[in-house]
C-alpha cells in the first residue's frame, strides 16, 4: 500500500464509481482483547452510514483506524478505490477524512475561533476564521459566539465547537462519533437535516456512530451493527426497526421502555408490548421529613450572572426527583453545588436536618451525599489509574491499615465490587482506560453506592451509554430508591426522566419554573415548561 501524502486528495482523478471507503478484514488487538475482529465496512458517497453497537463493541476502534489514530494489526484500507496506509491523522486529513470525537479535544483557555483554527497552516486571519465559524453555525443550525471562551461554555455548546472545527476543514469523508449526546433534540434535528442535504448535493460519505436508534433510523441510509468486535448485521435503514436493531446490538431482547429511554424514542405507551402496565411512582418514601433540602439557594458566576436563582427543592427517602431542562440552565451548577465544587451565595443545603457547608471539599460526601458526575472523564474517574484505585480513591481508608493501603485487601474488596456490579474488566489491576464507557460508569456507580449514601445525585447517568448499559443503570437507580436513598436525577433525556422520576422539576435560566408529579408529566407539558410557557 502507498502512504498518504499531503498531495493526495482522495477525490481527483479516481474512479467516481468506487466506494469512498473500503475497510477489509480490519483486526486490532490490545493485549489479549480483540477490539476489531476481521471487520469489513464499505462507505459510499452521497450516503450516511450508521454504526451501532454496545460500548466496547469495537465501533470507535474501527473509526480510529480510519482516522489514523490506531494502526490495525491486519486488514486493508481503500479510499476511492486506491489502497492506502493511514499512519496518522495528518495522513487522514490529506485524504479528506475528518472525525468529530465523542470526547472533547478543546483548549479551555482559548476562544471558540482560536480552537477552530488550531492546526491550520500559514498565516491566520482572525476575521476570516470568525466569518467562517459564523457561516458554518448558520448553515448547520449551531449558533455560537466565535469570541466566547471555551472553558466557560456548556457541554452542548462545546460539542458545537467540535462539530464546527471539523466542518471547517471541508472533509469528503466525515465520521461523527456520538455527535448529539449533548445537543438538544431541536439542534440534532437541524444538524442532520442540513447534513443530509449537503451529503446528497456534494457527494460526501458520512459515518454516524450513535447509541440513539431513533437518530440512526431517521438520519441514515444503511446500518451496520457490531458486537464483541465483529459485524453481526448490515441492512438498509428502510428495512430496519428499533426492536430488531436493539436485539442485534445486545444479543437478547431488551425491554421496550429501556430501549426508548436509551434511544430517545419519543412515543411512550401506557402499556408495554409484554402487557405489563407502565411503571407507577414508588411508594418507598419512609418519612415526610426530607433527607435533602435545598432552601433558597443562589449561586453567582463571573460578572454577576446568576447560575442558580433562588432554588428550593426537597427530596425524601426512597423518592426519585427528576430535573429537566435544556442544557446550560443551571443543572450542572446544581450538581457541582452538591459535589462541594461551588459555594452558594445565599440560601442553605440541609442533609438529614443538618446544614452542610458548600464549597468545602468533602463536606457533602461526609454528610451522606454521593454523586455520579455529569462528565465521568472530567471529574469522575482517572483513566490512567487502575479499576481498584478508582474504586477507592475517594475513601482509601476503607482498604488501609494503620494509614497504609493494604494491597491484598484492596484487591479482595475490589474484586467483590467488580462481581456485584458486573464490571467488565480483566481484574482490579486493569487500567480504567481499557474499559468501555458503560463499564467505566459502573465503576463510578459502585464507588458512590459503596459509601452507603443517604442521597444520590445522578447527573446525566446514561450519557453515551449503549442500550444494555442504560438498562442496567436505570434498574440500579430504581433499586437504589427502593432501598431508601433519596435520588436526584439530572438528565437531558426526557424519556429517562419520565420513566424513573416520581416528581419532576423543570429548570430555566437558573430557576425552577415548574413542578409536576409523575402522573401529570408528559413530553408536551415538559416541553412547554422548558420553552418558557407557564401554562
Amino acid at each position: 500500500m502507498t502512504d498518504a501524502t499531503a498531495e493526495q486528495t482522495g477525490v481527483g482523478g479516481l474512479d467516481p464509481s468506487a466506494p469512498a471507503v473500503e475497510l477489509t478484514g480490519i483486526t486490532k488487538r490490545f493485549g489479549g482483547i480483540v477490539a476489531c475482529d476481521q471487520v469489513d465496512l464499505t462507505l459510499h458517497r452521497g450516503r450516511i452510514h450508521g454504526i451501532l453497537g454496545e460500548n466496547g463493541a469495537g465501533k470507535s476502534t474501527l473509526m480510529k483506524v480510519l482516522i489514523g489514530l490506531v494502526l490495525p494489526d491486519a486488514g486493508s484500507i481503500r479510499i476511492d478505490g486506491e489502497p492506502r496506509t493511514i499512519l496518522d491523522p495528518l495522513a487522514a486529513s490529506a485524504l479528506g477524512i475528518a472525525m468529530v470525537h465523542q470526547h472533547f479535544s478543546l483548549v479551555d483557555q482559548l476562544s471558540v475561533w482560536e480552537n477552530v483554527a488550531l492546526g491550520e497552516e500559514g498565516r491566520l486571519r482572525s476575521a476570516g476564521v470568525r466569518d467562517r465559524v459564523a457561516a458554518i453555525s448558520q448553515q448547520y443550525g449551531l449558533e455560537i459566539d466565535p469570541d466566547a471562551r471555551v472553558g466557560e461554555l456548556t457541554a452542548g455548546l462545546r460539542q458545537r465547537v467540535e462539530i464546527i472545527k471539523c466542518l471547517r476543514r471541508d472533509p469528503h469523508i466525515l465520521v461523527f462519533d456520538e455527535p448529539t449526546s449533548v445537543l438538544t433534540p431541536e439542534e440534532s434535528e437541524q444538524l442532520f437535516a442540513t447534513l443530509r442535504e449537503v451529503v446528497a448535493a456534494e457527494g460526501r460519505a458520512v459515518v454516524l456512530v450513535s447509541h440513539k436508534l431513533d437518530e440512526v433510523l431517521h438520519a441514515t441510509d444503511e446500518i451496520t451493527i457490531m458486537r464483541q468486535g465483529r459485524v453481526v448485521d448490515h441492512r438498509p435503514t428502510q428495512e430496519a426497526d428499533a426492536r430488531s436493531l436493539a436485539r442485534a446490538m445486545v444479543g437478547r431482547e431488551v425491554s421496550l421502555r429501556s430501549e426508548r429511554a436509551a434511544f430517545g424514542l419519543a412515543e411512550i405507551d401506557e402499556v408495554a408490548d409484554d402487557g405489563t402496565e407502565e411503571r407507577q411512582p414508588t411508594e418507598a418514601m419512609t418519612s415526610d421529613e426530607p433527607v435533602l433540602r435545598i432552601d433558597g439557594v443562589s449561586v453567582m458566576g463571573r460578572g454577576g450572572a446568576r447560575l442558580l436563582d433562588d432554588i428550593s427543592l426537597d427530596i425524601r427517602a426512597g423518592e426519585i426527583v427528576g430535573v429537566a431542562g435544556v442544557e446550560g440552565n443551571g443543572q450542572r451548577t446544581l450538581g457541582d453545588l452538591l459535589s462541594s465544587l461551588v459555594a452558594l451565595n445565599t440560601g442553605r443545603v440541609v442533609v438529614n436536618n443538618a446544614e452542610v457547608p458548600t464549597g468545602s471539599p468533602g463536606a457533602m460526601a461526609k454528610a451522606g451525599v454521593a454523586v455520579i458526575p455529569e462528565d465521568r472523564h472530567d471529574s469522575g474517574v482517572v483513566l490512567d489509574m487502575t479499576v481498584a484505585e478508582n474504586l477507592f480513591m475517594v475513601d482509601p481508608h476503607r482498604v488501609a491499615r494503620h494509614g497504609v493501603i493494604d494491597k491484598a485487601q484492596t484487591t479482595e474488596v475490589a474484586q467483590k465490587m467488580i462481581e456485584e456490579f458486573d464490571i467488565g474488566c480483566s481484574g482490579p489491576d486493569a487500567p480504567l482506560w481499557s474499559l468501555s464507557g458503560g463499564n467505566q460508569q459502573r465503576v463510578v456507580l459502585a464507588r458512590e453506592l459503596a459509601a452507603e449514601p443517604d442521597v444520590l445525585v445522578a447527573a446525566q447517568p446514561t450519557r453515551g451509554l449503549d442500550v444494555g448499559a442504560i438498562e442496567y443503570m436505570t434498574d440500579r437507580l430504581r433499586q437504589t430508591a427502593i432501598d431508601g436513598v433519596a435520588v436526584l436525577l439530572i438528565s437531558s433525556e426526557l424519556e429517562e426522566i419520565l420513566e424513573l422520576a416520581d416528581r419532576i422539576v423543570v429548570m430555566s435560566r437558573g430557576r425552577i419554573v415548574g413542578e409536576l408529579s409523575h402522573a401529570e408529566a408528559t413530553l408536551e407539558t415538559l416541553g412547554l415548561l422548558m420553552g418558557g410557557s407557564s401554562e
